[in-house]
């Protein structure tokens, strides 16, 4: 299998590709120009020579920097960059000040102010502006320039099917029903009438009542192990008649309801 490769095309002119180089293509010198490093204005340019020389604010030698501001100045001129008129007035500034520093004083004049006194002034407070400006600028940008979107959205709760209950879940119910009703005793000897029809009447009777009863609640203990059978047989009667429903929880092993049949349990 052979695999042709296409050459990538250097450029597309009116719709054409070109994948040489034209042998006649003139690049000026100048075409090109890479200036690094810009300032936000003149105080700038100038704090940016002192500390680049280590000098110290508040002892400028003058007549030195005057002159990097000077040909920095007319290197910005060279590279065809637009130059603020805020530049040209501090070049005449410095001019001034180095002026006024060289010219002799009288002895009897009263000592008058450094020169350098204004500039050194406005340098301080551009200083300390320009530090407050990069603490800021370190902060976090959450809630700055970046905020956390947040959502919410109401979703219905979907329906909860209710679980079936077993016949053996219903016998283990009854199974724990009869060893509470064995912590009872009874020591009156009588006969005991009990029916099964009475004890359904009971049943319907409790849920008319209450609507919703623990399937426990429904037996009575005092009466032993008879009356616990009675009322079960009782039950399983009304369930095969279909007018009581037994329910559970939505845990393993939760307990048992009973409840009058066609009634909705609440969720």
């Amino acid at each position: 299998m052979t695999v042709i490769q296409r050459e990538i095309p250097l450029a597309i002119v009116r719709g054409e590709q070109v994948v040489t180089m034209p042998e006649d293509l003139y690049i000026p010198p100048d075409a090109l120009e890479v200036f690094l490093e810009a300032f936000e204005g003149p105080l700038d340019l100038l704090l940016y020579l002192i500390r680049r020389q280590n000098f110290d604010i508040c002892d400028i030698p003058i007549a030195h920097i005057t002159e990097q501001y000077i040909a920095y100045v007319e290197l910005m001129k060279d590279f065809k960059l637009d130059l603020a008129a805020e530049y040209l007035l501090m070049a005449a500034m410095l001019a001034e000040i180095k002026s006024r520093m060289l010219l002799p004083r009288h002895s009897e004049v009263e000592e008058e102010e450094d020169p350098r006194a204004q500039l050194m002034r406005q340098l301080q407070e551009y200083e300390q502006c320009k530090q407050a400006a990069s603490d800021l600028d370190e902060l976090s940008r959450l809630e700055r320039e970046h905020w956390v979107a947040q959502t919410a959205a109401d979703f219905p709760k979907p329906p909860r099917p209710e679980p079936q209950v077993a016949l053996h879940e219903l016998l283990l119910a009854f199974k724990d029903v009869l060893k509470r009703a064995d912590m009872f005793s009874n020591h009156q000897i009588q006969r005991e009438h009990l029916s099964i029809r009475e004890r359904m009447t009971h049943v319907l009777a409790v849920l008319q009542t209450h609507r919703f009863v623990p399937f426990e609640n429904l037996f009575r203990l005092e009466e032993g192990r008879r009356g616990a059978v009675v009322t079960l047989m009782a039950i399983l009667e009304l369930l095969k008649a279909h007018l009581i429903d037994v329910t559970q929880g939505d845990q393993a092993y939760a307990p048992l309801y009973v409840r009058p049949a066609g009634i909705a349990v609440e969720g």
